[in-house]
Protein backbone atom coordinates (compact mmCIF):
# COMPACT_ATOMS: atom_id res chain seq x y z
CA UNK A 1 0.00 0.00 0.00
CA UNK A 2 1.50 3.02 -1.00
CA UNK A 3 -0.19 6.62 0.07
CA UNK A 4 0.00 10.12 0.17
CA UNK A 5 -0.64 10.21 3.28
CA UNK A 6 2.87 8.52 4.27
CA UNK A 7 4.02 5.78 1.28
CA UNK A 8 4.49 2.80 2.86
CA UNK A 9 8.06 3.00 2.64
CA UNK A 10 9.63 2.27 5.96
CA UNK A 11 13.22 1.02 7.06
CA UNK A 12 14.07 -1.68 8.84
CA UNK A 13 16.60 0.06 11.53
CA UNK A 14 16.85 -0.35 15.41
CA UNK A 15 18.68 2.37 15.52
CA UNK A 16 20.92 5.34 13.75
CA UNK A 17 23.95 3.78 15.47
CA UNK A 18 26.94 1.99 13.75
CA UNK A 19 26.30 -1.81 12.26
CA UNK A 20 28.32 -3.36 15.06
CA UNK A 21 26.93 -6.87 16.35
CA UNK A 22 26.73 -5.46 19.83
CA UNK A 23 24.33 -2.60 18.60
CA UNK A 24 22.07 -4.76 16.50
CA UNK A 25 22.29 -7.33 19.81
CA UNK A 26 21.50 -4.56 21.76
CA UNK A 27 18.10 -3.65 20.37
CA UNK A 28 16.93 -6.72 18.99
CA UNK A 29 13.35 -7.72 19.78
CA UNK A 30 12.45 -10.18 22.07
CA UNK A 31 11.58 -13.45 20.89
CA UNK A 32 7.95 -14.31 20.68
CA UNK A 33 5.48 -15.75 23.80
CA UNK A 34 4.45 -19.70 22.47
CA UNK A 35 1.63 -18.91 20.48
CA UNK A 36 0.41 -22.57 20.63
CA UNK A 37 -2.07 -22.06 23.18
CA UNK A 38 -4.99 -24.43 22.64
CA UNK A 39 -8.37 -22.85 22.10
CA UNK A 40 -11.97 -23.95 23.81
CA UNK A 41 -12.15 -26.46 20.86
CA UNK A 42 -8.34 -28.45 20.87
CA UNK A 43 -7.23 -26.04 18.17
CA UNK A 44 -3.80 -24.08 18.57
CA UNK A 45 -5.02 -20.08 17.76
CA UNK A 46 -2.62 -20.12 15.30
CA UNK A 47 -4.74 -22.23 13.24
CA UNK A 48 -8.13 -21.39 13.88
CA UNK A 49 -10.04 -20.57 10.80
CA UNK A 50 -13.11 -19.04 12.52
CA UNK A 51 -14.20 -17.48 15.52
CA UNK A 52 -16.00 -21.26 15.99
CA UNK A 53 -12.92 -22.69 17.11
CA UNK A 54 -12.29 -20.47 20.47
CA UNK A 55 -16.32 -21.56 21.05
CA UNK A 56 -17.67 -18.68 19.51
CA UNK A 57 -16.70 -14.80 19.79
CA UNK A 58 -16.30 -14.40 23.77
CA UNK A 59 -13.73 -17.19 23.31
CA UNK A 60 -12.06 -15.34 20.85
CA UNK A 61 -12.28 -12.52 22.90
CA UNK A 62 -11.02 -13.91 25.82
CA UNK A 63 -7.92 -15.61 24.24
CA UNK A 64 -7.06 -12.20 22.69
CA UNK A 65 -7.04 -10.34 25.76
CA UNK A 66 -4.91 -12.49 27.08
CA UNK A 67 -2.46 -12.39 24.74
CA UNK A 68 -2.76 -8.32 25.28
CA UNK A 69 -1.39 -6.82 21.87
CA UNK A 70 -1.41 -6.35 18.07
CA UNK A 71 1.10 -5.80 15.94
CA UNK A 72 -0.36 -4.01 12.98
CA UNK A 73 2.12 -2.81 10.13
CA UNK A 74 1.99 -0.07 7.41
CA UNK A 75 -1.96 1.54 8.19
CA UNK A 76 -0.57 5.79 8.22
CA UNK A 77 -3.20 7.20 10.72
CA UNK A 78 -4.87 9.33 7.84
CA UNK A 79 -5.59 6.38 5.32
CA UNK A 80 -8.27 4.96 5.33
CA UNK A 81 -9.21 6.03 8.77
CA UNK A 82 -6.97 3.58 10.21
CA UNK A 83 -5.85 5.99 13.27
CA UNK A 84 -9.35 5.93 14.12
CA UNK A 85 -9.97 1.77 13.67
CA UNK A 86 -6.94 1.40 15.56
CA UNK A 87 -8.14 3.10 18.61
CA UNK A 88 -11.62 1.70 18.87
CA UNK A 89 -10.13 -1.43 18.57
CA UNK A 90 -8.28 -0.79 21.11
CA UNK A 91 -10.40 0.99 23.31
CA UNK A 92 -13.20 -2.00 22.70
CA UNK A 93 -11.03 -4.71 23.46
CA UNK A 94 -8.30 -3.01 26.13
CA UNK A 95 -5.81 -4.35 23.52
CA UNK A 96 -2.45 -2.42 22.89
CA UNK A 97 -1.92 -1.92 19.21
CA UNK A 98 1.84 -1.26 18.33
CA UNK A 99 1.57 0.14 14.53
CA UNK A 100 4.82 -0.27 12.67
CA UNK A 101 6.52 1.80 10.01
CA UNK A 102 3.11 3.53 9.10
CA UNK A 103 4.99 4.83 5.92
CA UNK A 104 6.12 1.95 4.18
CA UNK A 105 5.12 -0.16 1.29
CA UNK A 106 3.48 -3.41 0.73
CA UNK A 107 6.29 -5.34 -0.20
CA UNK A 108 8.32 -3.69 3.03
CA UNK A 109 5.25 -5.40 5.46
CA UNK A 110 6.13 -8.77 3.95
CA UNK A 111 9.60 -7.93 4.51
CA UNK A 112 9.48 -7.32 8.10
CA UNK A 113 7.31 -9.86 8.63
CA UNK A 114 10.35 -12.20 7.24
CA UNK A 115 12.84 -10.13 8.92
CA UNK A 116 11.10 -10.39 11.94
CA UNK A 117 10.05 -14.11 11.80
CA UNK A 118 9.77 -15.61 15.33
CA UNK A 119 9.89 -12.18 16.89
CA UNK A 120 7.13 -10.54 19.26
CA UNK A 121 7.84 -7.79 16.96
CA UNK A 122 6.80 -9.42 14.17
CA UNK A 123 3.66 -8.23 12.27
CA UNK A 124 -0.04 -10.09 13.26
CA UNK A 125 -1.87 -9.40 10.56
CA UNK A 126 -1.40 -7.70 6.64
CA UNK A 127 -2.95 -5.07 4.36
CA UNK A 128 -2.01 -5.29 1.21
CA UNK A 129 -2.08 -3.99 -2.76
CA UNK A 130 -3.24 -6.54 -4.65
CA UNK A 131 -0.22 -7.60 -6.29
CA UNK A 132 2.47 -8.10 -3.33
CA UNK A 133 -0.67 -10.14 -1.87
CA UNK A 134 -1.38 -12.23 -4.72
CA UNK A 135 2.68 -13.41 -4.47
CA UNK A 136 2.71 -13.88 -1.16
CA UNK A 137 -0.33 -16.40 -0.33
CA UNK A 138 1.86 -18.54 1.42
CA UNK A 139 2.99 -16.59 4.38
CA UNK A 140 -1.51 -16.06 5.22
CA UNK A 141 -3.55 -17.94 7.77
CA UNK A 142 -6.82 -19.01 6.50
CA UNK A 143 -9.67 -17.21 8.31
CA UNK A 144 -13.20 -16.53 7.57
CA UNK A 145 -14.61 -13.66 10.07
CA UNK A 146 -18.46 -13.96 11.37
CA UNK A 147 -19.83 -11.29 8.58
CA UNK A 148 -17.61 -14.02 5.66
CA UNK A 149 -21.03 -15.07 3.75
CA UNK A 150 -21.37 -11.25 2.89
CA UNK A 151 -18.53 -10.51 1.05
CA UNK A 152 -19.10 -10.56 -2.32
CA UNK A 153 -17.26 -13.79 -3.77
CA UNK A 154 -14.90 -11.70 -5.75
CA UNK A 155 -13.33 -10.26 -3.60
CA UNK A 156 -12.21 -12.87 -0.96
CA UNK A 157 -10.30 -16.20 -1.51
CA UNK A 158 -12.86 -18.94 -0.59
CA UNK A 159 -11.12 -20.60 2.40
CA UNK A 160 -10.64 -16.97 3.78
CA UNK A 161 -6.66 -16.90 3.06
CA UNK A 162 -6.92 -13.61 2.22
CA UNK A 163 -10.31 -10.69 2.21
CA UNK A 164 -10.54 -7.70 0.17
CA UNK A 165 -11.32 -5.18 2.98
CA UNK A 166 -11.89 -1.45 1.43
CA UNK A 167 -10.96 0.08 -2.13
CA UNK A 168 -11.31 3.75 -4.11
CA UNK A 169 -10.82 4.96 -7.19
CA UNK A 170 -7.32 5.90 -9.33
CA UNK A 171 -7.05 10.03 -8.99
CA UNK A 172 -4.85 12.95 -9.54
CA UNK A 173 -4.28 15.04 -6.74
CA UNK A 174 -2.59 18.67 -7.76
CA UNK A 175 -2.51 21.97 -6.14
CA UNK A 176 -4.37 24.57 -7.65
CA UNK A 177 -2.32 27.28 -6.27
CA UNK A 178 0.51 26.10 -8.16
CA UNK A 179 -0.40 24.33 -11.29
CA UNK A 180 -3.09 24.83 -13.96
CA UNK A 181 -6.11 22.58 -13.76
CA UNK A 182 -5.16 19.09 -14.42
CA UNK A 183 -8.25 17.59 -17.07
CA UNK A 184 -6.74 15.23 -18.15
CA UNK A 185 -3.92 12.77 -17.74
CA UNK A 186 -1.90 13.93 -20.88
CA UNK A 187 -2.20 17.22 -19.72
CA UNK A 188 1.03 16.22 -17.43
CA UNK A 189 3.39 16.06 -19.92
CA UNK A 190 2.80 19.92 -20.90
CA UNK A 191 6.17 22.70 -19.67
CA UNK A 192 3.69 23.60 -16.51
CA UNK A 193 4.08 20.59 -14.69
CA UNK A 194 8.18 20.60 -15.27
CA UNK A 195 9.63 18.47 -12.06
CA UNK A 196 6.07 18.72 -10.48
CA UNK A 197 4.51 15.18 -10.95
CA UNK A 198 4.72 12.41 -8.21
CA UNK A 199 3.86 9.02 -8.68
CA UNK A 200 2.92 7.49 -4.89
CA UNK A 201 5.04 4.49 -4.38
CA UNK A 202 7.57 1.94 -6.79
CA UNK A 203 4.86 0.43 -8.65
CA UNK A 204 6.54 -2.71 -8.56
CA UNK A 205 6.19 -3.04 -4.55
CA UNK A 206 3.65 0.06 -3.65
CA UNK A 207 -0.16 -1.08 -4.39
CA UNK A 208 -1.10 2.70 -5.43
CA UNK A 209 1.49 3.15 -7.68
CA UNK A 210 0.75 -0.18 -9.38
CA UNK A 211 -2.65 0.76 -10.12
CA UNK A 212 -1.55 4.59 -10.99
CA UNK A 213 0.31 3.26 -14.18
CA UNK A 214 -2.76 1.27 -14.73
CA UNK A 215 -4.47 3.74 -14.65
CA UNK A 216 -2.29 5.98 -17.39
CA UNK A 217 -2.30 2.97 -19.69
CA UNK A 218 -5.87 2.90 -20.05
CA UNK A 219 -5.39 6.78 -20.73
CA UNK A 220 -2.89 5.98 -23.64
CA UNK A 221 -4.67 3.47 -25.31
CA UNK A 222 -4.05 0.63 -22.98
CA UNK A 223 -6.10 -2.38 -20.82
CA UNK A 224 -6.33 -4.30 -18.29
CA UNK A 225 -3.95 -7.07 -20.45
CA UNK A 226 -1.83 -3.70 -21.84
CA UNK A 227 -0.08 -1.55 -19.05
CA UNK A 228 2.81 -1.26 -21.55
CA UNK A 229 1.83 2.26 -22.47
CA UNK A 230 1.53 3.15 -18.83
CA UNK A 231 5.13 2.34 -18.20
CA UNK A 232 5.88 4.23 -21.86
CA UNK A 233 4.06 7.48 -20.61
CA UNK A 234 5.99 7.74 -17.40
CA UNK A 235 9.35 7.22 -19.62
CA UNK A 236 8.01 10.28 -21.71
CA UNK A 237 7.51 12.56 -18.69
CA UNK A 238 10.71 11.46 -17.15
CA UNK A 239 11.83 12.59 -20.18
CA UNK A 240 10.16 15.61 -20.74
CA UNK A 241 11.22 16.39 -16.51
CA UNK A 242 8.15 16.10 -15.18
CA UNK A 243 8.60 13.23 -13.19
CA UNK A 244 9.39 13.86 -9.89
CA UNK A 245 11.10 11.09 -8.62
CA UNK A 246 9.57 11.73 -4.66
CA UNK A 247 7.16 9.70 -2.49
CA UNK A 248 4.72 11.71 -1.78
CA UNK A 249 3.71 12.79 2.04
CA UNK A 250 1.43 14.90 4.05
CA UNK A 251 4.43 17.19 4.35
CA UNK A 252 6.04 17.09 0.81
CA UNK A 253 2.00 18.21 -0.27
CA UNK A 254 1.90 20.86 2.18
CA UNK A 255 4.91 21.99 1.51
CA UNK A 256 4.61 22.39 -2.58
CA UNK A 257 7.06 20.15 -3.53
CA UNK A 258 4.78 17.30 -4.36
CA UNK A 259 2.06 20.04 -6.03
CA UNK A 260 1.01 16.57 -7.98
CA UNK A 261 0.23 13.45 -7.25
CA UNK A 262 -1.14 10.09 -8.66
CA UNK A 263 -3.05 8.16 -5.53
CA UNK A 264 -6.06 6.92 -4.37
CA UNK A 265 -8.70 9.54 -4.47
CA UNK A 266 -9.57 9.00 -0.26
CA UNK A 267 -5.59 9.61 0.27
CA UNK A 268 -5.68 12.56 -2.28
CA UNK A 269 -9.08 14.07 -0.38
CA UNK A 270 -7.93 13.61 2.69
CA UNK A 271 -4.72 16.63 2.16
CA UNK A 272 -8.04 18.66 0.90
CA UNK A 273 -9.00 19.26 4.76
CA UNK A 274 -5.17 20.72 5.21
CA UNK A 275 -4.97 22.57 2.31
CA UNK A 276 -7.53 24.15 0.36
CA UNK A 277 -6.38 24.59 -2.90
CA UNK A 278 -5.48 20.87 -3.48
CA UNK A 279 -8.28 19.34 -5.99
CA UNK A 280 -8.68 15.67 -6.76
CA UNK A 281 -9.13 14.66 -10.09
CA UNK A 282 -10.53 11.39 -10.94
CA UNK A 283 -10.36 10.76 -15.16
CA UNK A 284 -13.91 10.10 -15.94
CA UNK A 285 -13.09 8.05 -19.21
CA UNK A 286 -10.35 5.30 -17.46
CA UNK A 287 -11.44 4.95 -14.43
CA UNK A 288 -9.58 2.20 -12.30
CA UNK A 289 -10.83 1.14 -8.89
CA UNK A 290 -8.82 -1.27 -6.66
CA UNK A 291 -9.46 -3.18 -3.31
CA UNK A 292 -6.63 -3.46 -0.68
CA UNK A 293 -6.12 -7.29 0.77
CA UNK A 294 -6.39 -8.06 4.06
CA UNK A 295 -4.78 -11.45 5.75
CA UNK A 296 -3.43 -12.84 8.92
CA UNK A 297 0.30 -13.70 9.30
CA UNK A 298 0.74 -17.68 9.37
CA UNK A 299 3.95 -16.58 11.93
CA UNK A 300 1.58 -13.87 14.04
CA UNK A 301 3.21 -13.22 17.95
CA UNK A 302 -0.31 -12.97 18.67
CA UNK A 303 -2.83 -15.16 16.72
CA UNK A 304 -6.19 -14.35 18.90
CA UNK A 305 -5.40 -10.65 18.81
CA UNK A 306 -5.05 -10.81 14.89
CA UNK A 307 -8.24 -13.07 14.34
CA UNK A 308 -10.08 -10.37 16.34
CA UNK A 309 -8.59 -7.46 14.14
CA UNK A 310 -10.20 -8.77 11.54
CA UNK A 311 -13.45 -9.67 13.35
CA UNK A 312 -13.58 -5.95 13.69
CA UNK A 313 -12.74 -4.63 11.15
CA UNK A 314 -15.28 -6.63 8.58
CA UNK A 315 -17.58 -5.69 11.17
CA UNK A 316 -20.78 -3.40 10.74
CA UNK A 317 -18.72 -1.18 13.04
CA UNK A 318 -15.59 -1.85 11.35
CA UNK A 319 -16.71 -1.06 7.86
CA UNK A 320 -18.45 2.11 8.87
CA UNK A 321 -15.20 3.28 10.09
CA UNK A 322 -13.51 2.13 6.84
CA UNK A 323 -16.56 4.53 5.10
CA UNK A 324 -16.06 7.72 7.20
CA UNK A 325 -11.89 7.85 5.99
CA UNK A 326 -13.50 7.83 2.86
CA UNK A 327 -12.95 4.52 1.37
CA UNK A 328 -15.42 2.43 -0.07
CA UNK A 329 -16.04 -1.08 2.37
CA UNK A 330 -15.90 -4.00 1.05
CA UNK A 331 -19.52 -5.21 2.51
CA UNK A 332 -20.89 -1.48 1.31
CA UNK A 333 -23.82 -3.03 -0.90
CA UNK A 334 -24.79 -5.53 1.63
CA UNK A 335 -24.85 -3.34 4.65
CA UNK A 336 -26.36 -0.88 1.98
CA UNK A 337 -29.44 -3.40 1.85
CA UNK A 338 -29.90 -4.45 5.79
CA UNK A 339 -29.49 -0.68 6.46
CA UNK A 340 -26.21 -0.88 8.51
CA UNK A 341 -24.20 1.42 6.18
CA UNK A 342 -24.35 4.72 8.17
CA UNK A 343 -26.20 6.77 5.57
CA UNK A 344 -24.61 10.05 5.77
CA UNK A 345 -20.92 8.91 4.97
CA UNK A 346 -22.15 6.58 2.42
CA UNK A 347 -23.44 9.49 0.49
CA UNK A 348 -20.17 11.27 0.45
CA UNK A 349 -18.56 8.25 -0.66
CA UNK A 350 -17.16 8.43 -4.63
CA UNK A 351 -18.89 7.42 -7.21
CA UNK A 352 -18.03 7.78 -10.92
CA UNK A 353 -20.38 6.72 -14.24
CA UNK A 354 -19.89 4.16 -16.69
CA UNK A 355 -17.73 1.46 -16.81
CA UNK A 356 -14.65 1.06 -13.98
CA UNK A 357 -11.71 -1.02 -14.75
CA UNK A 358 -10.71 -3.42 -11.61
CA UNK A 359 -7.66 -6.02 -12.57
CA UNK A 360 -8.45 -9.57 -11.69
CA UNK A 361 -5.57 -11.34 -10.24
CA UNK A 362 -4.49 -13.05 -13.52
CA UNK A 363 -4.50 -9.62 -14.95
CA UNK A 364 -2.21 -8.59 -12.18
CA UNK A 365 0.27 -11.44 -12.36
CA UNK A 366 0.59 -10.40 -15.47
CA UNK A 367 1.21 -7.11 -15.21
CA UNK A 368 3.38 -7.02 -12.24
CA UNK A 369 5.74 -9.21 -14.69
CA UNK A 370 5.67 -7.00 -16.72
CA UNK A 371 7.00 -3.91 -14.26
CA UNK A 372 9.83 -5.88 -12.87
CA UNK A 373 10.97 -6.09 -16.18
CA UNK A 374 10.37 -2.65 -17.59
CA UNK A 375 9.69 -0.10 -14.89
CA UNK A 376 13.41 0.16 -14.20
CA UNK A 377 14.50 0.94 -17.54
CA UNK A 378 11.74 3.84 -18.25
CA UNK A 379 11.83 5.87 -15.04
CA UNK A 380 15.46 4.95 -13.94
Amino acid sequence: MSTSAPLKSRVLACAASALVVAGIAACAPPEKKDSGAQTQSGVKAAEATSAQDFGGMDGLVKAAKSEGELNVIALPPDWANYGAIIKAFSDKYGIKVTSAQPDASSQDEINAANQQKGRSSAPDVFDLGQSVALANTAMFAPYKVATFDSIPAAYKDPNGTWVNDYGGFMSIGFDAAKVPPVTNVNDLLKPEYKGKVALNGDPTQAGAAFSGVVMVALSQGGSADDIAPGVEFFGKLKQAGNFLPVDPTPATIESGQTPVVIDWNYTNSSETKKLPSWTVFVPPNNPVAGYYYQAVSKEAPHPAAARLWEEFLYSDEGQNLYAQGGVRPVRADAMTSDGTLNAEVAKALPTVSGPVTVLTPQQTEAASKYLSEHWAAAVG
